[in-house]
C-alpha cells in the first residue's frame, strides 16, 4: 500500500466536513420551509389534521400552527447563516432542530405521518452539525488552514 501524499488528508476532511454543514443547512431549510406551511394549514383550520380524543398533549390547532410558523421561520434564517459557515448558526441550529423533533413529537397525533418524517429530518440535522468539529481551522467550511511549509 501507498501512503497518502502529506496535504490530502486535510483537504479530504475539510471537503467531508463542508459537505455536512451545507447538507445540515440545506435539510434545516427544507424543515423550515415545510414548517411555515404546516403552521399556515393549522391556523387556517385546514381538515388535513387529525383530530384526536385522549392525547396526553392535547392544545389548540391555531397554537400548534403559530408554534410550528415560528420555527419554521426561524430555521429558514438560521439555515442562512448555516450556509455562510457562522458558528453561532451550527449551535443554534442544533438547538433548533431539537425543538422542532419536540414540537413535532408533541403534535404527533394531529399530522402523524408527516411528524415522523420531520423529527427524522431534524435528527440528521443535528448528526450532521455535531458530527463536524468546528475548533480546527482546517476543518471548518470555507475557511483555508495557514501554509504550512
Amino acid at each position: 500500500m501507498t501512503a497518502a501524499p502529506t496535504g490530502q488528508a486535510p483537504a479530504a476532511e475539510r471537503e467531508w466536513a463542508t459537505g455536512l454543514t451545507v447538507f445540515a443547512a440545506v435539510l434545516l431549510l427544507l424543515v423550515g420551509v415545510l414548517d411555515i406551511l404546516r403552521g399556515i394549514m393549522a391556523i387556517a383550520e385546514d381538515d388535513v389534521f387529525l383530530s384526536t380524543r385522549d392525547y396526553v398533549f392535547e392544545f389548540d390547532l391555531t397554537g400548534w400552527g403559530w408554534t410550528h410558523l415560528v420555527l419554521g421561520a426561524l430555521a429558514v434564517l438560521i439555515s442562512t447563516g448555516m450556509l455562510r459557515t457562522a458558528t453561532w448558526a451550527r449551535v443554534a441550529g442544533v438547538v433548533l432542530a431539537g425543538l422542532v423533533i419536540v414540537a413535532n413529537f408533541l403534535s404527533l397525533p394531529y399530522y402523524p405521518v408527516w411528524s415522523v418524517v420531520v423529527i427524522t429530518m431534524s435528527g440528521f440535522v443535528i448528526w450532521a452539525l455535531c458530527v463536524v468539529r468546528g475548533d480546527d481551522p482546517s476543518e471548518r467550511p470555507g475557511e483555508r488552514p495557514p501554509h504550512r511549509a
